[in-house]
């Protein structure tokens, strides 16, 4: 019974944290928006995006395979990543890239603004700290 008992507190205390940092990030995000005067679209998910240069064509799917080029920064402005990359929409990419992907065509430019739980969540990833709000710029340059 006690471990019964204490297993349900554990579940409460990661749900009752996972509630918390998830409120935390659209707060941040919300913030970012405001800040620097952006029209964005909040997704389901959590997910936020702004098309800033439509792009022509059809939309990729989850099984399309797209080449992009991307700079990915903090909220702080702060970039840790950018390059060219190929991938599955539904591939090896965080949660928010496989929603954020689907929201622009070829030739389009993308800002998605991805809460700490769709990228790399509690346990972060070489340069990005845990729970870390995660602003990607996306060239779409093909979608196959």
């Amino acid at each position: 019974m006690l471990v019964f008992v204490l297993a349900a507190c554990s579940k409460k205390e990661d749900v009752n944290y996972a509630e918390q940092q998830a409120a935390f990030d659209e707060a941040q995000i919300k913030s970012y928006i405001n800040d620097n005067k952006i029209v964005a679209t909040r997704d389901p998910s959590g997910v936020y995006y702004s098309v800033l240069t439509p792009g022509t064509g059809a939309y990729p799917t989850a099984t399309s395979t797209v080449n992009v080029n991307y700079t990915g920064k903090f909220t702080d402005g702060t970039t840790f990543d950018s390059g060219n990359f190929t991938t599955v929409v539904n591939g090896n990419v965080i949660e928010g890239w496989k929603i954020g992907l689907q929201k622009i065509n070829t030739n389009g430019r993308l800002l998605l603004m991805v809460p700490s739980a769709l990228a790399y969540g509690p346990q972060g990833r070489g340069t990005i700290p845990a729970n870390k709000v995660l602003v990607f710029t996306i060239d779409m340059l093909s979608i196959k």
